[in-house]
């Protein structure tokens, strides 16, 4: 049913984890071969899909709507099947807390861990108009200068 291999070594991964993260919880398998545990008691779920890499595994953390709808991961990260179950379930936790305050994955201080790269755009500051706005309304305002200068002097 789970077929070999990957898959089969992430779901008995996954039923590790999800013995040492929530007593209650539903274990399934994605589309694309990873296995997601929930935790429908605490609202969250975690994710294991593989990368690619060898004994690599990307971890998810997301919430679950009211409802029962799951809401797009909040945090991921990457880490290495060859890791112990505990350090696994360290940095689901970590994740798992991440998604609760809101915040950025944080794998940082996590051995075999990494954060996952996402695209995206870095975060504006509070300044409103930046310096390359400012010189071209100096330039501008050149011009006009100019100009009303040539218009006098042709009087």
């Amino acid at each position: 049913m789970w077929g070999g291999g990957v898959s089969a070594q992430l779901r008995d991964t996954a039923g590790e984890l999800a013995g040492l993260l929530w007593r209650e919880h539903t274990l399934y398998r994605e589309r694309s071969g990873g296995v997601v545990i929930r935790g429908a008691h605490v609202e969250r779920w975690i994710s294991l899909s593989p990368t690619g890499g060898k004994d690599q595994v990307l971890i998810r953390a997301g919430r679950i709507l009211h409802g029962g709808t799951t809401a797009p991961a909040r945090s991921e990260a990457v880490a290495s099947l060859t890791l112990g179950t505990g350090e696994l379930a360290l940095i689901c936790r970590r994740l798992l807390a991440d998604t609760a305050a809101g915040t950025a994955p944080r794998a940082d201080g996590v051995r075999g861990a990494r954060p996952a790269r996402r695209p995206g755009k870095a975060a504006r500051t509070g300044r409103h108009t930046g310096i390359a706005s400012w010189i071209v309304i100096l330039a501008v305002a050149s011009l006009v200068a100019l100009f009303l200068r040539d218009l006098v002097a042709s009087q």
